[in-house]
């Protein structure tokens, strides 16, 4: 019995077990399945970010970028696939053109020469009646040439001396006959063979006209068929057309939608006015004629940072002499927020200098290790800043603002090409990105570099695929 009561009890608990597990996978199914296009609007994610912390706020902000960009990535797939079936089809559409061009050309080639050889056929004919009438004209000659003779045959040779002066005029006038009764046979024969000749050209002509019209019907009809086919590609360009359009709106809506989250993204790490992704470009591209680095790079580095951590640009410096400050969100106490001896004297010139307030000027919080204090989307630390502040105010000719996306860019620009980034090489920018992000290119940091330099890559198809469609 107790071993019975064991096994029941066992099988109860691995039922038990297996429903568990069953549910867990239910949910996790449930939670892959949830309605990201319906959470991930902007007046959905607002609703939600109101009733939670920050720090969530982010999670979702970032959840839902990266569905839209993934989105974005799937519509561009199919954008190209598209593409490449308009080309077939325009391509298609252009040699039916040729052939429909070349079957009219030869059609009317063919009806001007039927028409030629109908102006032949009534030559040959007309010259066929005219030597019919002058083979007429020739048997009624003979005939009267034949009777003259048949009646000198009939006279006597008395009645040959009476009408003649002498017998040697008669046999001339005999003679005379003959020989023009012998040269009217050979008109005659010749002007017969003509004839003949020009009606077996006239059965030719006749023939090669019927082939040729034959031919004709024939090239109408193929150019019939090939029309046909041109209307049914290009039914089907247009429906490919609209659904190109379709595609191309659909991701001009998640671009924009992905900018908008980007831009709450920059918000919660103090930048205000946010660019979108053409805006960044264009920022990049003027950042790099002046500093030589690469603009997919000068993105890849602004969006390592403003994605970087948890809890960036999410802390108030509150006490100027250690450097402990206050979680912005919760107001819990927090240290290590800005080094005293290498920052904190840094950072109140440069909110002096832009008439901010020190206390109330949203920082990063320190991570794991070292200290926080990075200002703006660039992340720049007020020592590293108060280095560069100088050279963006000496090319902008105004008061260098680690929170306005244009200098931030522009010092960023000048930090990378410092240390090796205008080489355009994937060792010299992952150098120069490392040493932005640690001042060092230690090893155990290279997850960094290596994660700018995947995510440059990324912004270089994009930046290809925007300069080529100029």
């Amino acid at each position: 019995m107790i071993t019975d009561k064991f096994i029941f009890f066992k099988t109860i608990l691995l039922s038990l077990l297996m429903f568990v597990f069953f549910l867990s996978g239910f949910f996790v199914l449930a939670a892959k399945d949830e309605n990201l296009d319906e959470i991930c609007q902007i007046k959905a994610i607002e609703n939600q970010c109101k009733e939670v912390s920050e720090s969530e706020c982010r999670k979702l902000l970032e959840k839902c970028q990266k569905y839209y960009e993934n989105k974005s990535s799937e519509i561009k797939e199919d954008i190209n696939k598209t593409a490449k079936e308009k080309k077939t089809l325009n391509n298609k559409i252009y040699t039916l053109n040729k052939t429909i061009r070349s079957l009219g050309y030869q059609i009317s080639e063919s009806n001007m020469i039927i028409k030629d050889l109908g102006l032949q056929v009534k030559d040959t004919q007309d010259s066929i009646g005219k030597n019919s009438l002058e083979i007429e004209k020739s048997k009624k000659k003979l005939a009267k040439i034949l009777m003259a003779i048949y009646k000198e045959d009939k006279r006597s040779v008395v009645e040959i001396f009476l009408s003649n002066e002498n017998i040697t005029d008669s046999f001339d006038s005999l003679i005379a006959l003959e020989i023009l009764s012998s040269k009217n046979r050979e008109f005659l024969e010749d002007i017969e063979n003509l004839k003949s000749y020009l009606e077996k050209q006239e059965k030719l002509l006749d023939q090669e006209k019927d082939d040729l019209e034959r031919t004709v019907k024939i090239q109408g009809l193929q150019k019939r068929d090939n029309e046909k086919v041109k209307k049914d590609k290009e039914y089907f360009l247009r429906l490919t057309e609209k659904e190109y359009q379709k595609q191309l709106k659909e991701k001009k809506e998640t671009e924009k939608k992905v900018s908008a989250i980007r831009s709450r993204i920059f918000e919660l790490i103090g930048t205000t006015k946010a660019p979108t992704f053409g805006e960044a470009y264009e920022i990049a591209k003027y950042v790099s004629k002046i500093t030589g680095a690469r603009p997919a790079l000068l993105l890849a580095v602004l969006h390592q940072e403003s994605n970087i951590g948890k809890n960036v640009g999410q802390c108030f410096l509150k006490d100027f002499n250690t450097g402990k400050g206050v979680v912005a969100k919760s107001n819990r106490a927090i240290s290590r927020v800005m080094s005293p001896k290498r920052d904190i004297s840094h950072f109140l010139n440069t909110c002096k200098e832009l008439n901010r307030d020190p206390k109330n000027t949203l920082v990063s919080c320190p991570m794991s290790y070292g200290w926080g204090g990075a200002m703006g989307p660039a992340q720049f630390i007020p020592s590293t800043w108060n280095i560069y502040r100088k050279r963006v105010k000496s090319i902008t000719g105004k008061a260098a603002d680690p929170w306005n996306i244009r200098d931030a860019f522009l010092a960023s620009g000048l930090y990378l090409a410092d240390y090796g980034a205008k080489k355009h090489t994937y060792n010299s920018e992952w150098r120069s990105a490392m040493i932005y992000f640690s001042g060092s290119t230690n090893k155990k940091y290279r997850f960094y570099g290596d994660s700018v330099m995947k995510t440059a890559n990324g912004f270089q198809k994009d930046i290809d695929a925007i300069e080529g469609t100029h």
